[in-house]
């Protein structure tokens, strides 16, 4: 569900006007010196809890609101860089989740990164009525109302990509995937099961071919105003971003232990993160054309279930033997990639999936992986996720790990059959190289940060949304 919290700005207010809401935050320095005066000793105060000005730290002051009582908070910003300001406005929203309003007094900072941060803090999913609700409103004193705008655009798709993700296999499916890619100011394309076999789209075909929820492949085409039909004017250039969209994996007849399936409704928020940044990219003004493609199957164990062993065709004449069926996501995302370099004439591809346990095991769950053939556009995205706080860590193309993808019977195999090379993630990047048809190309997997297991900070328990700060970032960079 979209972010409840509405924002509302405030140029710089009389010490009066503040103190009547109900809840008011105040930053304070590591010097111990809040930006408003209030009318408690507020130096002595935060002395006396011995406060030290750091991100994330409150000190909670009652003062009186005529004959009622209200709170101030004390908040500590750190440094003010970026990180300690998201961390800073986390807790904030956090902390005031139930309440019905928060004033907050903003430090000298990048306001956009502020409300980012604090709104997507207050993102919560529920199917019910139970549960805690966020804060209901929050007003930013002194903030610049063009920043705060593009954070709450920011926020919003974010909180896209975790409903989608967060949605129920029960309800999502391929087609209904299908259905929510439609946003305003985008084309949309479906490819259903018989022209994905017109099309020949083996891979996408192959996965979904268990399911009684036929595959669908998802094309949704942004042009910047001004660019000319057939001419490059007014777009700086066209990047395709594909994204994997198994709407639940069970990994098919290579069937998953209990543990590892019970979450795999997340396994499309490669697909969904893609939805999300194509249906932002009018209102944040990107100069660039993107097409988005989002390749979507459910990986299902049944009598008509790719089996290992088979040979299936992808788009373009590539034959892969099946290994593994549990290494579907490279399988769907090989004939979008396939298809975006034989047909779409990109200038860049940037995948995005769930793809593989090992990265996990490699970063864990705060950065995501970055494979790039092009060091340049990795140098951009690893830039693009610095400032974003989606972290990428660039991981090698081992050379001379491509024979773990040599098949006796066809062009290529999925998986490494018998382990031979160890390596899953950086394999399985190799195997998605081979469909690039070597333009510039990158591969986020995020199976790592997909999904968080806590809930504190910019996070809630289940999808992160991990992949659209770091891809809007780097899309609307003038």
């Amino acid at each position: 569900m979209p972010i409840q919290t509405t924002v509302s700005v405030l140029p710089e207010a009389p010490t009066e006007a503040l103190t009547d809401s109900a809840l008011l935050a105040v930053p304070y320095d590591s010097g111990l010196n809040p930006q408003v005066e209030l009318p408690v000793p507020v130096a002595a105060l935060l002395a006396h809890y011995e406060a030290k000005g750091e991100a994330g730290e409150i000190v909670e002051v009652p003062v009186t609101r005529g004959d009622a009582v209200g709170r101030v908070l004390l908040y500590g910003v750190g440094d003010a860089s970026p990180r300690a300001v998201r961390k800073a406005a986390a807790t904030l929203t956090r902390r005031a989740k139930g309440k019905a309003a928060l004033t907050v007094v903003l430090p000298s900072c990048d306001a956009a990164v502020f409300a980012e941060a604090a709104l997507l803090a207050a993102y919560t999913f529920k199917i019910g009525n139970q549960g805690t609700e966020p804060v209901g409103a929050l007003t930013l004193v002194g903030a610049d109302e063009q920043a705060v705008r593009r954070g709450e655009r920011v926020a919003q798709a974010v909180a896209l990509a975790r409903d989608l993700t967060n949605t129920p296999s029960s309800t999502k499916n391929p087609a209904w995937l299908a259905e929510q890619a439609a946003q305003p100011g985008l084309e949309v394309k479906v490819w259903e099961e018989e022209q994905l076999r017109a099309d020949g789209f083996g891979g996408i075909l192959a996965v979904g071919q268990g399911s009684v929820h036929p595959p669908r492949l998802i094309q949704l085409s942004y042009t910047p105003e001004g660019t000319s039909e057939g001419t490059p004017e007014g777009a700086d250039r066209h990047v395709v971003l594909v994204g994997k969209g198994i709407t639940f994996d069970s990994g098919g007849l290579s069937l998953k232990p209990t543990d590892n399936m019970k979450t795999q409704k997340t396994d499309m928020a490669g697909g969904a993160v893609v939805i999300a940044v194509m249906g932002a990219l009018a209102a944040m003004g990107s100069r660039v054309r993107v097409t988005g493609l989002i390749a979507a199957a459910e990986n299902m164990p049944s009598g008509t279930a790719q089996r290992p062993s088979d040979v299936i065709t992808h788009y373009g004449g590539t034959t892969v033997e099946v290994t593994n069926t549990d290494a579907e996501g490279r399988l769907v995302l090989a004939d979008a990639l396939a298809y975006a370099d034989a047909v779409l004439d990109p200038d860049a591809m940037i995948d995005i999936a769930t793809l593989t346990g090992a990265i996990s095991v490699a970063l864990g769950r705060n950065i995501g992986a970055v494979y790039a053939s092009d060091d340049e556009l990795a140098d951009e995205l690893i830039a693009a996720g610095a400032d974003s706080d989606d972290r990428l860590w660039r991981m090698p193309l081992i050379e001379d790990y491509r024979p773990a993808l040599d098949s006796p019977i066809a062009d290529m195999q999925n998986a490494d059959l018998g382990g031979r090379y160890g390596a899953g993630s950086i394999t399985a990047a190799l195997f998605l190289r081979e469909f690039t048809g070597k333009r510039p190309w990158a591969h986020l997997d995020i199976a790592g940060v997909g999904r968080s297991t806590v809930d504190e900070g910019t996070l809630s328990k289940g999808a992160t949304g991990f992949g659209v700060r770091v891809l809007l970032e780097w899309l609307t960079r003038s």
